[in-house]
């Protein structure tokens, strides 16, 4: 079972750079994708139902913000779109598909990086969303795929010395994900598979940051530990850039 998670900073830029024609040379199962940035109806037919994916959405109400997608081989079981808070699922952060007992997520945690506002808001959507996580756990077999706006570790920016104090490896946020993983149990795929340093999936457009490797690892896939115990390779694709994420893959047993 292949897995790809990937922010497009805009499902139409993304289009237009080749994510779609490089997402059907895949093979994947599942494709989660993040800030998605349209209405329904600006999504193109090629971007809906590309390479015959069946696709499910969460889009915001703000036009040119924010959403999710999911798109699958085979349809779902069922598929729902948010998680219960009224204030973040008028943003459109999260859609879940089903296939009996599990569930695949994708998510976009805000970022609080422009703001004290957005600051105190993604705390409140990480305050609410954790409960979600730790019930979740106790029903399903979980996949959570997206942009979580977290690093997590040192090893996990480049300059983390320079960002103690920023958004994004702040304590409290590194924190919320360190009980995720070694309270609640969920476990972070890439770093159980890949323990090398210089690993990124987000750069800045400033200071070439792409081109000498200045990244943050704020994309994931986090899974239960059953299923993070069948995750047999990892990558993070960087050949093309389709927007300033990188997709991250992860192959699973069947």
């Amino acid at each position: 079972m292949r897995i790809i998670t990937a922010n497009l900073n805009g499902i139409r830029s993304a289009a237009q750079k080749g994510f779609f024609n490089w997402f059907g040379a895949q093979q994947a199962d599942i494709v989660c994708v993040q800030e998605v940035r349209a209405q329904r109806g600006d999504i193109t037919p090629e971007c809906l139902t590309p390479h015959g994916y069946h696709s499910y959405f969460h889009l915001a109400d703000k036009k040119g913000y924010s959403g999710v997608g999911i798109y699958t081989r085979h349809p779902p079981d069922a598929y729902l779109t948010g998680f219960g808070s009224e204030e973040f699922d008028a943003e459109g952060r999260y859609v879940e598909v089903h296939y009996g007992a599990l569930s695949v997520i994708s998510a976009y945690l805000p970022s609080g990086s422009s703001s004290a506002l957005r600051q105190a808001a993604k705390y409140r959507f990480m305050h609410a969303f954790m409960p979600h996580l730790i019930e979740l756990k106790k029903q399903r077999e979980v996949i959570l795929c997206g942009d979580i706006n977290i690093a997590h570790q040192e090893i996990d920016l480049k300059n983390w010395r320079g960002n103690l104090k920023n958004s994004g490896f702040l304590p409290e946020e590194r924190a919320w994900l360190t009980q995720l993983f070694d309270e609640v149990g969920y476990v972070d795929v890439f770093r159980k598979l890949d323990a090398r340093p210089d690993q990124y999936t987000w750069w800045s457009h400033r200071g070439q940051a792409y081109a000498k490797n200045v990244g943050w690892r704020i994309d994931y896939q986090i899974a239960t530990p059953a299923l993070a115990a069948r995750a047999k390779q990892a990558t993070i694709f960087k050949e093309t850039k389709f927007s300033d994420h990188a997709p991250l893959i992860v192959d699973y047993a069947s």
